[in-house]
């Protein structure tokens, strides 16, 4: 089976507003990853769009809570759990990694599921240039 597809919050959040900074490689990826239901979204990225919005910093169409469901209801999405084992895994990422507590456990959960991690982040992408875990880069239309 193909590896899951875990969505970086930006990455949700794009998808979700159907925001064109994904280009067609991404697309493709995403539409492939719907039908098995193999695309992740994690708990924490949840907690980051909620944190987003109430700094003002996310303006979504609905009330938080209301946009949260329906995009976790889109079709081939399922939510990624924090565990105890993502949650230790957070702690005692291998190499060297920055100490933002979403971006940790985003990587942990990555890692722990095997997943690709699909992001702009460019320390994330280091990190998994590095070997340390799979990502891929979430790149826009013009970046083609």
């Amino acid at each position: 089976m193909t590896r899951p597809v875990l969505l970086d919050t930006h990455v949700w959040v794009w998808l979700m507003l159907g925001d064109n900074r994904l280009g067609s490689a991404n697309r493709r990826m995403l539409e492939t990853a719907v039908p098995d239901g193999r695309l992740r979204v994690s708990v924490i990225s949840v907690w980051e769009v909620a944190m987003l919005e109430a700094k003002g910093r996310l303006t979504l169409a609905a009330d938080c809570e209301g946009w949260i469901l329906e995009a976790l209801a889109a079709p081939g999405i399922r939510l990624a759990e924090i565990t105890p084992r993502i949650a230790i895994s957070s702690t005692r990422l291998p190499g060297v990694f920055h100490g933002d507590p979403a971006d940790r456990m985003l990587v942990a959960t990555a890692r722990e599921s095997e997943a690709t991690l699909l992001t702009a982040d460019q320390a994330i992408l280091q990190y998994g240039s590095e070997g340390y875990v799979h990502a891929m880069r979430a790149e826009p239309l013009s970046g083609r």
